[in-house]
């Protein structure tokens, strides 16, 4: 029986104790009802402020059986009560604790502000990823349904330095902002690129002057979900199997087929081969684009090409393949 059912018996009994209790000083003892609910509150909790009156053998009689049946309830409630009080407490200390020094190992990680619908899909799909992340939402609401999800969070504005601060910013690679308001994300992006100047800013915009301005504020992407959401049906209808191809290939969602982007690890054995020798070697692979450094991304690189350290490839292929060349150059 859990705490709770337990609490519910023990205060039902003892409730219909004190009622018989009030009851049978009445009848007995010829007390009135305060008097009556006295006596059996004062027996039951074991207080011993004095009787109303001197009792008679018989309403000894009924006290001693009120005390036998009454005090061990008491005593029973009292420590359900307790525990209740201590696991609920102890329960939440600690597990806020251990959060708060997850929050504070972070590094490398993505801070999340808005967990609406766009950032609760973005945390989601980032979590299945195993991507580290911290959400950051100033609803107080939205506290148990992200217990629930396993994610860490900090309840608070990020418009707030401290807030920010507390989500480890400076040691962040990323932060995904997407909050209601055109001006709240306009600044939060000001304040990220003041706090972290290399961290990459992924701002949600609501019109077409709020995505303008992200843009000046420093968000190295600015988006409207409306658009692209508009974009991706009406591409649907205009080139649908295109459409189907991306699906397939998008990355980690493919049964067979997955796109992913792998970097190049220092001491790679790849490194100075060229595509056409990577390809060659996984023939279920095609590296479709490449980014060096702060170079434009290149696509359909030349086969000629040569593998550097800290190249960034895009790939798409077979999953098993994949993970094969994902060990490979340790990326």
């Amino acid at each position: 029986m859990t705490t709770g059912r337990r609490f519910l018996l023990a205060l039902g009994i003892i409730s219909f104790l004190a009622l018989a209790g009030t009851a049978g000083f009445m009848l007995i003892e010829g007390l009135s009802l305060i008097d009556a609910l006295y006596m059996a509150v004062n027996t039951i909790s074991t207080v011993g402020f004095g009787e109303v009156k001197p009792l008679s053998p018989a309403g000894r009689m009924f006290t001693i059986a009120l005390i036998v049946t009454g005090v061990g309830t008491a005593l029973y409630l009292f420590a359900v009560t307790a525990e209740m009080l201590i696991e609920g407490h102890l329960r939440e200390y600690l597990g806020r604790t251990a959060m708060e020094r997850k929050i504070h190992q972070l590094e490398g990680h993505v801070v999340i502000c808005g967990y609406g619908r766009f950032g609760k899909v973005v945390a989601e799909e980032l979590a299945r990823n195993s991507i580290p992340l911290v959400v950051i939402d100033h609803d107080p609401a939205k506290e148990p349904e992200l217990t629930q999800a396993g994610l860490p969070y900090l309840i608070g504005s990020a418009l707030e330095d401290a807030v920010l601060e507390h989500a480890q910013i400076r040691r962040a690679r990323a932060i995904v902002i997407a909050t209601a308001s055109d001006a709240d994300n306009v600044y939060i992006t000001l304040s990220a690129r003041e706090k972290n100047p290399a961290i990459r800013i992924h701002a949600r915009g609501e019109s077409e002057a709020g995505l303008r301005r992200l843009k000046l504020a420093g968000a190295d992407q600015a988006i409207s979900a409306y658009q692209w959401g508009g974009m991706r049906m009406a591409s649907s209808i205009i080139r649908p199997s295109v459409v189907d191809f991306l699906e397939l290939a998008a990355a980690g969602r493919g049964d067979e087929v997955d796109l992913e982007e792998i970097m190049i690890a220092p001491g790679s054995t790849v490194i100075g081969k060229p595509i056409r020798s990577v390809e060659a070697e996984s023939p279920r692979l095609r590296i479709v684009a490449l980014k060096r450094g702060p170079d434009a991304i290149l696509l359909i690189p030349d086969p000629a090409t040569t593998i550097a350290a800290e190249d960034h490839l895009v790939v798409i292929g077979e999953r098993a393949y994949l993970k094969k060349l994902i060990a490979l150059v340790g990326g």
